[in-house]
């Protein structure tokens, strides 16, 4: 059987690629246009851009202090959980104990939950502790999800590292913190950035406990794009250019750990 002709290898791809793309490339357009001329006419590209949406938002303090609640308490989330989970996998890949696969398996039972289930106990319980509205009450909320997440993806990677390392470190003298910290986590450096890249994109798009969990000092990014609708109904251009502002961080973050990402697909349970 023939292979494909050239043309069509390189054809088929583009097209996908296209399609994947174009769902941000017309959210980019409406960004730059206000909403009658969004509403009046189609346009492939505008004829009369405007930076004029982005500039409401970088005037009104409202967006960019919401904006940094939503990094601020998604840095939290990665930071609790990964640094939570790193012991749990390693127990898990390296230790076998009474009831280990049934503890896998509740870990895992959690992420598989909706969110709604815990947001009334969550919502109680940080109302009495006043931890309500806060940052830290929403990243340990997301820790729910994202810690099973993470140890199920680092167990996969550190299973895959030969405990002979582990034994020839203890035979050269290393404490165990040393060698997990200088020995150990630089081999599963690659799963550490693919499990940070999920842990935080889990939490920047995570809607109802974010938006629940707080109510005026903590308030997300995603809770005040409502204000784009008024009584003269929605503001599809303003609403675009948040939509754009909030796909950034990800970007940012898909970048520095492209490598990471790749390694992880390749190598571990992703």
């Amino acid at each position: 059987m023939n292979d494909k002709p050239g043309w069509a290898r390189r054809l088929i791809p583009l097209v996908y690629f296209s399609l994947l793309m174009l769902p941000i490339y017309w959210l980019i357009n409406m960004s730059v246009r206000l909403t009658p001329d969004i509403l009046t006419r189609l346009e492939i590209i505008p004829r009369h851009p405007t930076f004029e949406n982005y500039l409401h938002i970088f005037r009104d303090r409202t967006w960019y202090i919401t904006y940094w609640h939503s990094i601020e308490f998604v840095v939290l989330n990665v930071v609790i959980s990964v640094g939570v989970a790193l012991p749990a996998a390693y127990a898990f890949s390296r230790y076998r104990f009474l009831g280990d696969k049934q503890v896998f398996f509740w870990l895992l039972t959690n992420r598989m939950s909706p969110p709604a289930v815990f947001l009334l106990p969550f919502y109680q319980f940080y109302q009495s502790i006043g931890l309500f509205d806060t940052p830290l009450a929403v990243a340990l909320a997301h820790c729910l999800f994202n810690v099973p997440l993470a140890v199920w993806i680092l167990e996969g990677f550190m299973s895959g590292i030969p405990r002979e390392i582990d034994e020839t470190a203890a035979l050269d003298g290393y404490s165990f913190p040393r060698f997990f910290m200088f020995i150990f986590l630089p081999l599963i450096r690659a799963g550490v950035g693919v499990t940070a890249f999920f842990c935080f994109m889990f939490s920047w798009v995570e809607l109802l406990m974010a938006s629940n969990l707080t109510s005026t000092d903590a308030k997300p990014i995603v809770s005040i794009m409502t204000r784009t609708e008024s009584a003269t109904g929605l503001d599809f251009g303003l609403l675009a250019a948040s939509g754009v502002l909030t796909i950034v961080p990800g970007a940012i973050v898909i970048w520095f750990i492209r490598n990471n990402i790749a390694k992880g697909f390749a190598l571990g349970r992703v």
